[in-house]
């Protein structure tokens, strides 16, 4: 989550982080928004060591609300080429083994400041089996229980960065309904919000909010 791909974190970092996420030997690969800052004609190097990401099950991504700031329309393009497929209130069924998985992803709610869709969690889980896990991804936290009260079992986000200084994480918590860092219980859905793995170059600095790539093991209950 959060790789704000940039002159502070170029091409040779996302590489390395694409070579640790595919050291776990995942299942899946998910990525949940603000992928990048700053135009394809500046960033489109430094986020190609994506294309290089392998899951035995796929790759899948959504944006974030930086997607959105710079040229959203050559980004979907942009990442497309990489083959990275977007989730733009949309699912995909995932099978494996003689079951089902419904990865869904939303858009960001910054897509109504240049008239692109708004997050639907309606239109991202219809014609989605009611018998299957139902994972979603969703860039910002807010706003979880209409996703848990739609049917939703586990929401994965970031977007927060963890706080990036711990006590102003609870500044943070403010702006995101409380959701900060780690795993909660909305209802009878599971909620894990990510530190992020890289950092708004905007405001470069962690401390006591590490950074991460989440390894998220499902187990049938």
């Amino acid at each position: 989550s959060d790789l704000h791909a940039s002159r502070l974190l170029p091409a040779a970092w996302i590489e390395a982080v694409v070579e640790r996420a595919n050291s776990l030997k995942p299942d899946l690969i998910l990525i949940t928004g603000d992928l990048v800052d700053g135009t394809p004609a500046l960033r489109s190097l430094d986020v190609a060591p994506l294309r290089a990401l392998t899951a035995r099950l796929g790759v899948f991504a959504i944006p974030g609300n930086h997607e959105y700031y710079a040229s959203y329309p050559e980004w979907l393009s942009a990442f497309a080429g990489l083959g990275l497929p977007m989730l733009l209130n949309s699912h995909v069924l995932v099978r494996d083994k003689g079951h089902a998985l419904v990865i869904a992803g939303t858009t960001d709610r910054a897509a109504e400041r240049i008239g692109e869709a708004m997050p639907d969690i309606r239109a991202a889980l219809a014609g989605a089996p009611a018998d299957a896990v139902r994972l979603l991804l969703a860039h910002q936290p807010r706003g979880a229980e209409k996703n848990a009260a739609a049917g939703v079992d586990l929401q994965l986000s970031g977007h927060t960065h963890g706080g990036q200084v711990l006590g102003l994480h609870f500044i943070t918590g403010f702006a995101n309904d409380g959701l900060v860092s780690g795993v909660y219980r909305i209802g009878e859905m599971q909620l894990h919000v990510s530190n992020g793995t890289g950092l708004w170059n905007g405001f470069p600095v962690r401390l006591g909010r590490p950074a991460e790539i989440t390894e998220i093991v499902l187990r049938a209950p």
